[in-house]
């Protein structure tokens, strides 16, 4: 049994990051607004480092209403300039405009499968995918299953959701444990999912 002082490595850069690997990345979440929240944080984090999402976290919560997509679909032109000068998030034209058209596509999901959650989990049918994976380097950085997802989230008019994107998803939602085996929260992740 792993002990609690050995985690996965990336894990180690600063307290934010322990906290985010020891309490949430990896957990299964079916919450809506939280699934918006990781799809929109990790399209964010493209060419970027996930730190420095993490430190931008709470503005981003702030920012986008909380992650509730029924308010930043409504977001208009005068609302992303707006947001364009906050430095409390990253101010990429782009990942802004794909977050409010995301929006609008994850209500879409929702009014056709009854929500995103039941339509994401689809890709894994319904339950964790688990890995065991002895080190980092083996770790994927996409699969033919985020592969398949980001085909789909991109026909339904998605964007900032290449197959890497997915993946991280993926990871982060607790669609796939991805913790190594000598991480202590590679069982209790297990357990969770199972």
């Amino acid at each position: 049994m792993p002990k609690i002082d050995e985690r996965c490595g990336w894990s180690l850069g600063s307290q934010l990051y322990l906290d985010y690997h020891d309490n949430e990345w990896g957990v299964p979440v079916h919450d809506e607004r939280k699934l918006f929240e990781m799809l929109v944080l990790e399209g964010a984090q493209a060419g970027l480092s996930w730190s420095t999402i993490l430190n931008k976290r709470q503005g981003y919560r702030q920012a986008f209403d909380n992650f509730e997509p029924e308010l930043v679909a409504r977001y208009d032109e005068r609302k992303i300039e707006e947001l364009m000068g906050n430095p409390a998030i990253v101010r990429n034209r782009l990942k802004i405009t794909a977050a409010v058209q995301n929006a609008r596509a994850f209500l879409e999901i929702q009014r056709q499968y009854g929500s995103f959650d039941a339509y994401i989990w689809r890709f894994v049918e319904g339950r964790p995918l688990q890995n065991s994976w002895s080190s980092l380097s083996e770790v994927p950085a996409r699969t033919p299953i985020s592969d398949a997802m980001s085909k789909a989230l991109k026909g339904a008019g998605f964007r900032f959701v290449g197959s890497t994107i997915c993946y991280a998803f993926m990871q982060a939602t607790g669609m796939v444990n991805d913790h190594v085996t000598t991480c202590f929260r590679w069982p209790e992740v297990r357990q969770i999912g199972s």
